[in-house]
């Protein structure tokens, strides 16, 4: 039987031909994703893949060439050096990669978000409109977490969402963004937040042998009210009962940028017993993750999974190792959707979820002009991989 990959797209005309230019900060992500797309691609059989309109089609590699040169004085402009005209162009960027460079005034310089988003706005500058259509792949969103007012502040998503549709940008594609809501900013625009749900479920069922996935041994729980629309919908596709973290914050205080929390309170039947995932969009300094994961030991659990979508690990890999040596947690997992430390990878308790296949799976859809409504609801393929792992009870092949 055909691979599904080779069963995908086979009914349509490509909208352009294919092109990629992952920045440099997403490069290793970018080139992961091109090494599907041309294996896919050199075997896929196709009666019109000689006609006019798949001129383009099979390439040794889909990234194009182009780069961001900079001054002395940290200045830069985007260079494109291969035509994109008439492509079917995908940007990607992970605007969370500190691990970046670049010289200031003879000084290094560690790149932030904003000089991320910079070099984008630059390299579709350098496009000049003559991309057929453009699409902006950013898996953590750009400001995500500045998407409502609570007092007179910035509103710094939504402008930038703002600008990149005023620049030419067709499709926003996203990953499990902070509040999708944001998208209210460009209403009339294709906006995409993605979940990798069966990526979590994949990588905890590869690497951990003995969990039995019902309701008596197992729960999902949301670290906070904020996490709880992708906490339902593992519960339910998993069958497993529900819990919830509330923060008690100090409203009369800011430190950091927002008010400091005071306590988390549970909400949900007893986890006494059971193994836990804890699923969440990001760990950033990992102390509020780390506090839940304490007082659900405190509850009786029996083994803490925290499975986040973005590990940014801003205050260290510390205090995560002490929780682990401590047996507070049992495994990390996050995506490689952003920079991934050598020291991370390197951890005995870390669990890498790629979705650079996913994310290949939705540029060839999408470069077919069809429909990714299979690709954002993984819910059939969620229970057919616990339903093999259950029959087998061992590690998926």
């Amino acid at each position: 039987m055909p691979r599904r990959e080779e069963k995908r797209n086979l009914e349509t005309i490509p909208v352009g031909s294919l092109r990629m230019i992952p920045l440099a900060g997403c490069m290793t992500l970018g080139e992961m994703v091109d090494k599907y797309l041309v294996e896919w691609r050199t075997e896929r059989e196709n009666e019109h893949k000689n006609s006019l309109a798949f001129s383009g089609y099979q390439r040794d590699s889909y990234i194009l060439d182009a780069r961001i040169s900079r001054f002395g004085t940290g200045e830069a402009k985007g260079v494109i050096n291969e035509s994109v005209r008439g492509t079917d162009l995908y940007l990607l960027v992970d605007i969370s990669n500190y691990s970046m460079t670049y010289s200031l005034c003879g000084h290094e310089n560690h790149m932030s978000p904003d000089d991320h988003y910079q070099d984008l706005k630059r390299i579709i500058a350098a496009v000049g409109g003559k991309a057929r259509r453009i699409t902006v792949i950013m898996p953590f969103l750009y400001e995500s977490r500045q998407h409502k007012r609570s007092a007179r502040e910035s509103l710094d998503c939504a402008i930038a969402l703002q600008e990149l549709v005023r620049m030419g940008v067709d499709n926003i594609i996203t990953f499990d963004a902070h509040d999708s809501r944001v998208q209210n900013a460009i209403p009339l625009s294709s906006f995409e937040t993605v979940q990798p749900a069966y990526q979590f479920i994949k990588g905890l069922l590869n690497n951990v042998k003995d969990l039995k996935i019902d309701a008596s041994n197992m729960m999902i729980v949301s670290p906070d009210e904020g996490g709880m629309e992708r906490a339902i919908y593992m519960a339910n596709v998993l069958g497993l009962e529900l819990g919830m973290f509330y923060k008690r914050r100090d409203y009369t205080r800011i430190e950091n940028g927002k008010n400091p929390i005071i306590s988390h309170e549970f909400l949900g039947t007893s986890v006494e017993g059971k193994d836990i995932l804890v699923i969440d969009d990001m760990i950033a300094s990992g102390d509020s993750v780390i506090d839940v994961a304490r007082q659900l030991k405190e509850r009786k659990a029996k083994r803490i999974f925290i499975a986040s979508t973005f590990g940014l690990f801003t205050g260290g890999l510390t205090p995560f190792d002490i929780a682990y040596d401590e047996g507070i947690i049992d495994r990390v997992l996050t995506t490689n959707l952003v920079y991934q430390s050598p020291e991370l990878l390197k951890r005995e308790y870390y669990i890498n979820c790629d979705l650079s296949k996913y994310i290949a799976y939705i540029i060839d859809t999408l470069n077919h002009d069809s429909s990714i409504s299979d690709l954002l609801n993984p819910s059939d393929r969620i229970r057919t991989l616990v339903k093999e792992y259950t029959e087998k009870n061992g590690q998926l092949s």
